[in-house]
């Protein structure tokens, strides 16, 4: 990640933080002028507007990392992938937690969104964080959380998010969406695919 690009993000949640608890008016704005710093030196260090990244940083309350969920569904020795509509890239199945589901639901609820199958999530194979990992930078820090799950019904499906859905072996994956999912973190769902004393993975 690049040095300039971390320390925005430092500097953005600190602003953030100040902003959530500080009850002196003459803070709120040194904590806003802060954050208005952070926020041009993601503008810098990026291809976006500033528009788009004040969308992208805003943030209500205590900053906390956001968490992402990636299925990971075999059939026999293929793994299940989504072709995203967004970058033409492929990924597992996920998204974004939403408030009120747990992390079991929201990955079956986006299984059955972007693929098209129902599934039973089995276990937690791993938890990172995206600092770890060869992501390209983003302007927000996220914990992605890999869980195994077993398909009970449905059939393959594209939808809104996604333009195809496949079925691929280790050594033919498609070109990857890498700030979904690594080369690196696919092998590592492979590797705990015929492990049953698979101990989850976190960083």
């Amino acid at each position: 990640m690049s040095e300039w690009l971390s320390w925005a993000k430092r500097l953005h949640a600190l602003s953030q933080a100040g902003l959530t608890f500080t009850k002196d008016e003459f803070d709120r704005e040194r904590y806003l002028e802060l954050q208005q710093i952070a926020t041009e030196m993601f503008e810098r260090q990026s291809n976006l507007a500033l528009q788009e990244i004040t969308e992208l940083t805003h943030v209500d309350g205590y900053p906390t990392p956001k968490l992402d969920v990636r299925g990971v569904v075999f059939q026999e020795d293929r793994l299940l992938l989504v072709k995203e509509r967004s970058d033409g890239r492929w990924t597992l199945p996920g998204g974004f937690c939403e408030v009120g589901l747990s992390p079991a639901e929201n990955i079956v609820k986006e299984i059955e969104e972007e693929a098209g199958f129902d599934v039973v999530p089995i276990r937690l194979v791993a938890l990172f964080d995206m600092h770890h990992h060869p992501h390209p930078p983003l302007s927000q820090h996220y914990y992605k959380l890999f869980i195994e799950c077993e398909v009970i019904g449905g059939e393959a499906q594209a939808s809104q998010e996604t333009s195809d859905v496949g079925f691929f072996t280790r050594d033919d994956l498609p070109p990857l969406s890498l700030a979904r999912n690594t080369l690196e973190q696919l092998h590592m769902c492979f590797e705990a695919r015929w492990q049953d004393d698979w101990v989850t993975v976190f960083d």
